[in-house]
């Protein structure tokens, strides 16, 4: 059998791995008689682990949450594993930053000397995807309510302050195409959004109501997807623009996103779908470049490239619009040859008309 405190570290290692745990298969597991178990429970009750027990045919223990974080075990894989995430806090927007690194600290001085080792020679440098002013930070207290509503099915209120606010001299605009890149977003003030008074100072909008489902990231930035309950139709809001009020609210039933995927449907919006897709570009042209597939490849993110030739290739692209999609490509600068469908070809003969028109422009 073996030693008290090492039966002790397996049997918390078993409690942790799984939520309940029947007593004839931990006697087993650890190759021990159901009394031990009981004992060894009841030594970890004592150094602050919350075990309760449960009974019935498969009577057993369960490790139960507890007012306070007890010591916790963790596996060589589990250890090193916490500690990467840790240094890659820094890019999850949330300004957890001092908290993060604070806590790397001490995962570091409890751990054995063979994977502390492994840690400070994992030294890395999360770079952040460049942008031209840096994505704002999201108060954890908001990340928290939020997920809080969601996990408890409540309709939640909360103040939103829009890209642009409205003023009394601004016109409402339709919901603008959304990309991953842009700071504008699947939210973007629609008519009913933007209610305007007179004077130059930005409108104080009505707060929102809404049924939140999930809570995502996408870009370095959080984003609440949510049933809005005034508009009748799904949104997508910045986790930053919000500022949640109190109380929430009642509870709802949840509703399937379109398509059934959260991911796919945030993805779609972005690409300016109505999501209920498969999160692909709404707009998707072939054409062929008069460059190599090198050239080309290096410089595309989400497009497929087949080499024709030392000097042609193929390239199948999408876009959120067919004029989008013609621009994108021209930016390549070589002869382009459209495959289809039509209306990539009447795009690239907008866009012609319209550049001419504005070369033929004087000041």
């Amino acid at each position: 059998m073996p030693k008290t405190s090492a039966r002790l570290l397996a049997l918390l290692s078993l409690l942790q791995a799984r939520r309940d745990w029947p007593g004839a298969l931990l006697a087993e597991r650890l190759d021990i008689s159901p009394r031990t178990v009981r004992r060894d429970v009841d030594r970890l009750r004592e150094l602050g682990y919350p075990i309760v027990a449960f009974k019935g045919p498969d009577g057993g223990y369960r490790l139960d949450a507890g007012s306070e974080l007890p010591p916790l075990l963790f596996d060589d894989e589990q250890a090193v594993a916490l500690a990467i995430a840790l240094q890659i806090a820094t890019t999850t927007g949330v300004g957890i930053e001092e908290a993060a690194a604070r806590a790397l600290t001490t995962v570091r001085q409890v751990m054995p000397a063979r994977l502390r080792r492994r840690i400070e020679t994992l030294r890395f440098t999360a770079v952040e995807r460049p942008t031209t002013r840096p994505d704002p930070q999201v108060d954890s207290a908001v990340l928290m309510a939020l997920s809080a509503a969601v996990h408890a099915r409540e309709v939640l209120r909360f103040d939103y302050v829009p890209v642009s606010p409205p003023t009394a001299d601004s016109q409402p605009t339709a919901d603008s195409q959304p990309t991953a890149d842009s700071s504008t977003t699947a939210d973007s003030p629609t008519p009913a959004d933007s209610p305007t008074t007179a004077g130059d100072d930005p409108v104080l909008a009505p707060p929102r109501r809404v049924q939140p489902h999930h809570l995502v990231t996408w870009g370095g930035r959080w984003y609440l997807v949510a049933w809005d309950l005034d508009r009748e139709d799904w949104r997508t809001f910045r986790a930053d623009r919000i500022t949640p009020r109190t109380p929430t609210g009642p509870r709802f039933t949840p509703r399937e996103v379109p398509g059934g995927d959260v991911a796919a449907f945030v993805a779609g919006r972005f690409r300016g779908s109505d999501g209920s897709g498969s999160g692909g570009w709404p707009c998707r042209g072939e054409v062929i470049l008069d460059l190599p597939a090198a050239a080309v490849s290096r410089h595309l993110h989400d497009g497929v490239v087949e080499e024709l030739g030392p000097d042609r290739c193929r390239l199948v692209l999408g876009s959120w619009s067919w004029t989008g999609l013609a621009a994108a490509v021209g930016r390549f600068d070589a002869g382009i040859e459209v495959v289809g469908p039509p209306e990539l070809r009447d795009a690239f003969a907008h866009l012609a008309r319209r550049y001419a028109d504005a070369a033929a422009a004087r000041p």
